[in-house]
């Protein structure tokens, strides 16, 4: 067990030092995305233009030699031009029959760029693929390539010319990642690293069937009762109106987390468990994967929006009142 251990860890290790080639500044966004892209979950980009979303997607399908599409939202953007149509064609006999086009959703790796600038119609067509890794069309239900991610980008939902996403398609994403503007020290090294004549390709490290391995051994990884209750308590405090829900809630949220919350905090920690090289779940696995996992899930009210409120605000109160 402690060479599986060690071979994860330094699997994962190997990773992240390749994508750190061609992306400077953004270690924890790489960890998290892994971590997520491990337990076989969605990841949601969030960041203003220019930071190196889709970069940071790009790379990694080149890193795990993974088939990789991009798809560039748009407000024209169609459903048809997302999961794929039937066309019509002549078979050997000269006949006109319709043959199914399968649509850039059928990758194992799907860059949804700029997803909130489509309009809901076109959003929505991600919805089944995103969950049942399958696509339905035509009466026709298909399934998709394993393993499957969409990583989707977009900017801040303030922005002109954006769509917020709906609920249910936030509720998709195992995580949702934030990425900050580089330090003067990093963007001096971004500058140096895309604007100068030695170039840093980053290499193929894994593949699919690695991947889908270290899922395997992520899912045998044991949660100790105590420790689980922990993340079920911090899910459960995110909704307003329980006996035991922190005052901020209370306060400043509309309503929280759905079940998903609780599915992403326990697949999230057990994968960081082992990159830091311990085959069991801590109390400080479960805090550092409930940012990400329940930021989107917390819906803040009216009040919470006007006095400068943010979902990792609240989350900071609800891990501070809820006790190990």
């Amino acid at each position: 067990m402690e060479q599986r251990i060690q071979g994860f860890k330094d699997t994962v290790l190997s990773i992240e030092q390749e994508i750190s080639k061609e992306m400077i500044g953004v270690k924890g966004i790489i960890r998290h995305v892994l971590i997520a892209v491990i337990s076989g979950g969605n990841v949601l980009l969030e960041g203003v233009p220019g930071l190196g979303k889709t970069r940071l997607v790009k790379t990694l399908a080149n890193v795990l030699d993974l088939e990789f599409k991009r798809i560039q939202f748009t407000p024209d953007l169609m459903p048809a031009d997302v999961i794929g149509t039937n066309i019509l064609v002549k078979d050997e006999q000269g006949n006109s029959v319709f043959k199914f086009q399968p649509g850039p959703v059928f990758s194992n790796l799907v860059l949804a760029d700029e997803i909130n600038r489509a309009t809901p119609k076109t959003q929505s067509a991600l919805l089944e693929v995103m969950q049942e890794h399958a696509v339905t069309a035509a009466g026709v239900t298909r399934r998709v390539p394993e393993p499957y991610f969409v990583l989707a980008t977009q900017n801040p939902l303030e922005q002109e010319g954006t769509y917020p996403l709906p609920e249910a398609q936030l509720d998709r994403f195992m995580f949702k990642l934030l990425m900050d503007f580089p330090t003067l020290e990093e963007l001096g090294a971004i500058v140096d690293l895309t604007t100068g004549k030695e170039e840093h390709k980053a290499g193929k490290v894994a593949d699919a069937a690695m991947l889908l391995e270290l899922r395997g051994i992520a899912a045998e990884v044991p949660i100790a009762r105590p420790v689980m209750d922990y993340a079920l308590r911090l899910v459960m405090n995110t909704h307003p109106g329980r006996d035991t829900t922190p005052e901020a809630v209370n306060a400043y949220v509309r309503y929280g987390s759905s079940p998903r919350g609780a599915q992403a905090l326990i697949q999230g920690a057990r994968v960081r468990a082992l990159m830091e090289g311990r085959f069991n779940v801590s109390f400080d696995d479960i805090r550092n994967i409930a940012y990400p996992a329940l930021r989107h899930r917390v819906f803040l009210s009216y009040q919470a929006v006007s006095e400068g409120k943010s979902p990792d605000d609240i989350i900071s109160e609800i891990i501070k009142a809820t006790d190990e």
